[in-house]
């Protein structure tokens, strides 16, 4: 498969076909997990555990926004904390409910306007499955369209 696009023409293709983020987690009102995916499926236990790990940071920074500001706070709470491998980004609906990115530290090409742009689109997809009528609100997604849109947005197809 050739592509002409611009990116493609100027870089090499394979290079372009990179993972964008390596795990997206949604995490409930009550701080369990409603979806979790990541791509190397043999880290799973240990994204799951970074995901675990950055709902401290989540809520010291939802708390430190302050109760008076509570309704015009900003939804995208920006880099949780970088590790070695990984940086680590969150966002917090009007619900309470939290969205965790997980992307690989070498991958610097992305910024935070697309990291913000993801969280736009997972929010979406989410605001869906809640409007489904045979979704249990704090059932597991287990949504075929969310499914497929979370893996979209893992991999970068040019």
């Amino acid at each position: 498969m050739t592509c002409l696009c611009f990116l493609c023409v100027s870089r090499d293709y394979d290079e372009l076909s990179s993972i964008m983020a390596v795990c997206i987690a949604v995490i409930a009102k009550e701080n369990y997990p409603l979806y979790i995916r990541s791509v190397p499926t043999q880290n799973e236990l240990k994204f799951h555990y970074t995901v675990h790990t950055s709902l401290d940071v989540v809520e010291e920074k939802i708390s430190s926004v302050g109760k008076a500001l509570a309704d015009q706070r900003e939804l995208y709470l920006g880099l949780l904390y970088p590790t070695e491998d990984y940086k680590v980004y969150g966002y917090v609906t009007n619900s309470k409910v939290k969205f965790v990115i997980v992307v690989d530290s070498s991958n610097t090409s992305l910024r935070d306007n697309e990291i913000r742009s993801m969280f736009r689109k997972l929010h979406n997809s989410f605001t869906d499955v809640m409007c489904n009528p045979f979704y249990i609100p704090g059932d597991p997604i287990q949504s075929k369209a969310f499914d497929s849109m979370v893996s979209a947005m893992m991999v970068q197809a040019c």
